[in-house]
């Protein structure tokens, strides 16, 4: 029954994370639920061995419909699977606790500024090329693929984000790049997961299976009704990490 209940949650999360990201909002209240006595290293081990294939799935879906910037997007990918093993060092020397407090204020900020800004990322008008976009695409991958194997709640969002509000894409456009460079980050906290033994293969195959479908029905529904569309998921995204992440800081 367990297995049922956790592959259902990682469809719906293969489907909200391939529009916009934020799967993890989903998954990883299912299985903490789910598996209580669990070891928490095992369950965000599980819970990237299913999400890793989705996003795959979304990167090639975007990569035949969208003209993504590969010339930047893949240096900044693998650059942003250097920052994600140095956040998943780092986090075992430095406690992240401190982050837990800060992250709702800061997903506050993306969400005001975002609503704010009404013509923010309704327009594909990128402000740089050649090595310029290269440049600020690695950046962008290290600092947040830093985050995301040191900490990780919200990381699609804030490629979205990054790349709508720095680099001029429009929603669309910043959710597919943001594929490519979560995928990076994903395998790299993939393998140390796995190389320490933290995965419930037995769990992590039906789940990939479901997320893979959900993937496939939320970039389908991204491609077509567009970067309004994918706005709109956005911020209902980010206002539910504010929630989720507000309540874990100052509640729980």
């Amino acid at each position: 029954m367990e297995w049922i209940i956790v592959s259902l949650a990682s469809m719906l999360a293969g489907f909200v994370d391939a529009i916009v990201g934020g799967g993890g909002l989903i998954l990883l209240p299912a299985l903490f639920a789910t598996f209580p006595t669990a070891p928490p290293a095992t369950l965000l081990g599980t819970n990237k061995s299913a999400s890793v294939w989705g996003t795959a799935m979304s990167t090639w879906q975007y990569g035949r419909k969208v003209q993504l910037p590969w010339r930047a997007m893949m240096p900044a990918a693998c650059v942003g699977m250097a920052g994600s093993f140095a956040g998943a060092w780092a986090v075992t020397q430095i406690s992240p606790d401190f982050l837990r407090r800060l992250l709702p204020l800061v997903l506050l900020g993306v969400l005001v500024y975002t609503l704010a800004r009404k013509d923010m990322g309704r327009h594909h008008t990128p402000h740089y090329s050649g090595r310029a976009e290269t440049l600020i695409a690695c950046a962008i991958g290290l600092l947040i693929g830093f985050y995301d194997g040191f900490f990780g709640p919200g990381t699609g969002s804030f490629f979205v984000f990054l790349f709508v509000r720095l680099m001029g894409y429009d929603f669309l456009n910043a959710s597919a790049s943001a594929k490519l460079l979560n995928m990076a980050t994903n395998l790299a906290a993939l393998a140390l997961f796995a190389l320490k033994g933290h995965i419930w293969w037995h769990l992590a195959v039906p789940m990939a299976v479901a997320n893979v479908l959900g993937a496939m029905l939320g970039t389908h529904m991204a491609l077509r009704h567009g970067t309004g569309f994918v706005r709109g998921i956005f911020i209902g995204v980010v206002s539910l990490l504010i929630l989720k992440t507000g309540y874990d800081a100052f509640i729980a």
